[in-house]
């Protein structure tokens, strides 16, 4: 696949994560999650991901520093299979403006993300220091990835509607309360984010989000009915969410799901899902 003289070898996974396993600096994997309490490194990705086809992957920041995000871009630079890092920076900064010119000049830093999932406040970020940082982003070409509860929708649409022009990326279509069968109200402001089009969605990290062991492929088909409908062909993505993933399933598994839905639509689509539509969203 040859796009704006970028060929591709394969599929990319828009989603995943590495780490060297830290108690403290890990300290969201909790007990149940003990499989996820080790390291995981790009020999460890090819070894999941290569019988999928997945040969490439955005690697995204897994915890809120910017020593993770000076480690990610190094080990990008480092590997070629990764194709670009959504790390952190704390958009607060007084000094946002400065740090975000100084990261972007890496080009494989592709753009930003923050845990808005774990923030008490809900409107954390529509703060006037946040969308500061924010405004940051467009002139330096980095998008920002949304990661939120169905919850948080509301404040995401606001945040939407405030930077026209701002790329952004949705994590985990807004993490649907599959497990619970709760369905309604996320369609209803997951549709109205859709109507941005400077959003877009990425199909990932939904088996953490249904019943971990009981789980069936056809749980999601409803979710992704909404997703497809909402963001159409050009505007999501398949990522694996690797190895958060392996709390509920395989790498395999995980990606199966997702291209078991999407191949009815034919070839075509699928090629923009696990590749396309990453190349041109991530500006690869």
């Amino acid at each position: 696949m040859n796009i704006s003289g970028y060929i591709s070898p394969g599929k990319i996974d828009v989603h995943q994560h590495f780490w060297r396993y830290d108690p403290v600096q890990y300290d969201w994997i909790s007990d149940k999650m003990g499989v996820l309490r080790s390291d995981f490194l790009p020999r460890d990705f090819k070894k999941a991901s290569h019988e999928s086809g997945y040969l490439e992957s955005i690697a995204i920041q897994a915890r809120q520093s910017i020593e993770e995000t000076d480690w990610l871009l190094e080990m990008a630079g480092k590997n070629l299979s990764i194709r670009g890092v959504v790390g952190w920076l704390d958009l607060c900064a007084s000094n946002i403006e400065e740090q975000v010119n100084e990261y972007a000049s890496n080009p494989l830093l592709k753009g930003l993300r923050h845990v808005l999932q774990d923030e008490p406040d809900d409107s954390f970020m529509i703060r006037p220091e946040f969308l500061n940082g924010i405004s940051c982003l467009e002139p330096s070409g980095l998008l920002y990835e949304i990661l939120i509860f169905p919850r948080q929708l509301t404040k995401a649409i606001q945040l939407a509607s405030l930077f026209p022009s701002q790329r952004f990326v949705l994590d985990h279509c807004a993490k649907p309360r599959i497990g619970h069968g709760e369905i309604q109200e996320w369609a209803e402001m997951v549709t109205q984010l859709a109507s941005f089009p400077n959003v877009s969605c990425k199909v990932s990290g939904l088996v953490t989000e249904a019943d971990w062991n009981l789980w069936q492929p056809d749980d999601f088909y409803p979710y992704l009915d909404v997703i497809w409908n909402a963001f159409g062909e050009d505007r999501i993505m398949i990522g694996s969410d690797w190895p958060v993933c392996l709390l509920a399933a395989s790498y395999s598994q995980v990606v199966g799901m997702a291209e078991g839905y999407f191949e009815k639509f034919g070839p075509e689509v699928l090629r923009k899902l696990t590749a396309a539509n990453a190349i041109r969203i991530y500006q690869l």
